[in-house]
């Protein structure tokens, strides 16, 4: 079979480039290994949170399907952060992992130009302008450009105790390495690592010993072809319980049990999602951790334990599950473990995420040394924008990183080294007052028009679009003699009761009838307008030194920088002032060196 696009992995970066490239009426081909489903959710089942809610929605205006799958499958919906500013509020969206794959699945497979093809590659050649792909079965597939979504199956490794099986996750099998498919890709040194933690039997759990988490009504859907708060499946509460001494002393009391302390495991994890074993030993003085417990379906007896990741043996598991308050009595459906897996160097890759020695290659996703649902939705989505844009002869299409939380993640990923699994928060933006959840559409209209297609979100998005031009140009204008003559703007932004309440009081006085998310956007402009300026001339002043060129090249020159400094720049080969900065481990005597010598 030849295509114009191949996609090999069909997990979420996977799902995204195959849905996007579809959408440039080319011939797509989406190679996923037997027996694993599209769109899976083998962690925790939930889409959005801190940063990656963000993330979602600018999905959904550029055209994915994430956000559209999520509202369908969404079984508890929160807000997170309410108690602080929108700049930080994100959407979380627990989901029914069956029915968010059997979506995904049905709707890849209802896509005309859409190729699925159920079989593993076991070799990846290029001549003549083609990618060949040689699978199990003898046949071969052929395509113009390539997209590797694979995940954490390169190479992947399963450690529970003593235990270890070759695979990406449990009950599938691995895919071969990196340097077995592609001669000429650099991975990086170390490989990386992630976890879960053990499935409990719902039906083994006392939830009267627990705290309720109910399902928030006022929580927006993602899809903005989507009526606001309306949801497709029945809600139902998660809980949450904590650890306690008898749980941390026996995780601490069965150390050389661990895979990650005995030396079995030599994979890098994330930092900021800890197993268990790391909580005990990271802060030995602290015993009680939150564990919210999660159901992964509706009708399913499958809980997700979140907090409690684990590789320790099976028997070590369920004794420390059982000293959990709630947990006394709990049946393990499946143990946790960790896997181990290849990582691309993405310093390799330019920011429409393509290979530089290799052009028509592109990497997206968790083999990118990403972490995060999101953060793969988004790449694939890049990926596959970019891979469509190149055969119809375009510019690449890169999402300014002072706009997108989707371009500060890129951004990082191929302009500073990676020495653990990345994952994306809100502080890692300079800009975040200004790319919040509320204004996805406004920031990134331009991005989906650029594109020049017309399908319904581009209707939705351009509707959304007037109505927020003339709403805040009312808002910007608009004298109220009811106040002393104040400008509208000036009341939206004094009403102790909130900007949004403010607006939608004043329209709803005036019999003026406008969509309650632009509302939202506007109100939220006009109250962080201020804020926001202020903010924005102190980026222009950092800015300003920050877009300056430099050529790494010649700063290597200098006999002012340390060996250990020039190392990194030329690992990460910055081509701005500010983007050495970002390097990890740069020193301030060289910033202030290559300052005064080369800016």
């Amino acid at each position: 079979m030849d295509f114009d696009i191949l996609i090999i992995g069909g997990g979420h970066a996977g799902v995204e480039a195959a849905h996007i490239a579809h959408q440039f009426d080319l011939k797509i081909g989406l190679l996923s290994m037997p027996g694993v489903m599209l769109g899976s959710t083998p962690c925790n089942p939930s889409i959005g949170g801190v940063g990656k809610g963000q993330v979602v929605r600018e999905i959904d205006v550029l055209g994915g399907l994430m956000p559209i799958i999520a509202d369908k499958s969404a079984i508890q919906v929160r807000i997170l952060n309410e108690s602080k500013g929108p700049a930080v509020q994100s959407t979380r969206f627990q989901v029914d992992k069956d029915i968010y794959a059997a979506t995904v699945e049905e709707t890849l497979s209802s896509l005309q130009n859409l190729t699925i093809v159920r079989k593993k590659a076991v070799s990846i050649s290029n001549s003549n302008d083609l990618f060949i792909v040689s699978l199990d079965d003898g046949s071969k597939l052929s395509s113009k450009k390539l997209i590797v979504t694979t995940g954490t199956f390169l190479n992947g490794k399963l450690h529970t105790g003593d235990e270890s099986l070759s695979g990406g996750r449990h009950g599938c099998d691995k895919s071969v390495g990196l340097k077995d498919l592609f001669s000429q890709i650099k991975t990086l040194d170390t490989r990386f690592k992630t976890g879960t933690p053990p499935r409990l039997l719902k039906s083994s759990l006392n939830f009267s010993k627990m705290v309720p988490q109910e399902s928030d009504p006022r929580t927006e859907n993602f899809s903005s072809l989507h009526s606001r708060t309306d949801r497709f499946l029945t809600q139902v509460p998660c809980y949450i319980t904590h650890t306690n001494t008898t749980t941390m002393e026996t995780v601490r009391s069965n150390k050389e049990r661990s895979p990650m302390y005995n030396g079995k495991i030599k994979a890098v994890g994330a930092r900021y999602c800890p197993s268990l074993e790391d909580k005990a030993f990271r802060y030995p003085d602290r015993n009680e951790h939150h564990v919210f417990v999660e159901p992964e379906t509706l009708d399913g007896e499958s809980i997700y334990p979140n907090g409690i990741s684990s590789s320790l043996p099976k028997d070590v598991q369920l004794d420390f599950v059982r000293s959990i308050e709630g947990f006394e009595s709990a049946e393990i459906d499946v143990y946790g473990y960790a896997v181990e897996y290849d990582v691309v160097d993405t310093l390799e890759l330019d920011h429409s995420l393509q290979y530089r020695e290799l052009p028509g290659l592109y990497f997206a996703g968790q083999v990118n040394g990403t972490s995060g649902y999101e953060e793969a939705a988004g790449q694939g989505l890049i990926a596959g924008i970019n891979a469509a844009l190149s055969l119809k002869g375009m510019d690449p299409f890169v999402l300014d990183r002072r706009e997108s939380y989707i371009g500060v993640l890129i951004d990082d990923l191929v302009t500073l080294k990676r020495d653990e699994p990345y994952r994306l928060f809100t502080a890692r933006s300079e800009n975040r007052l200004s790319i919040r959840e509320d204004n996805s559409i406004v920031r990134m209209f331009k991005y989906r028009t650029s594109l020049g297609l017309d399908l319904d979100i581009d209707k939705k998005i351009s509707s959304f679009m007037q109505e927020y031009d003339l709403l805040l140009g009312m808002v910007q204008s608009f004298v109220v003699r009811e106040r002393n003559n104040s400008k509208l703007s000036e009341i939206v932004c004094s009403d102790t009761r909130g900007p949004i309440l403010a607006l939608s009081d004043f329209l709803s006085n005036k019999g003026l009838v406008f969509e309650q998310r632009v509302v939202s956007a506007v109100a939220i402009s006009t109250k962080y307008d201020g804020y926001i300026n202020r903010a924005n001339q102190e980026n222009a002043r950092l800015l300003n030194l920050g877009n300056k060129r430099i050529i790494w090249e010649k700063v290597l020159t200098s006999a002012n920088i340390s060996t250990e400094c020039k190392q990194r720049i030329k690992e990460h080969r910055p081509t701005t002032f500010g983007a050495l900065k970002r390097i990890e481990g740069i020193r301030p005597a060289t910033l202030v060196t290559v300052a005064s010598e080369f800016l």
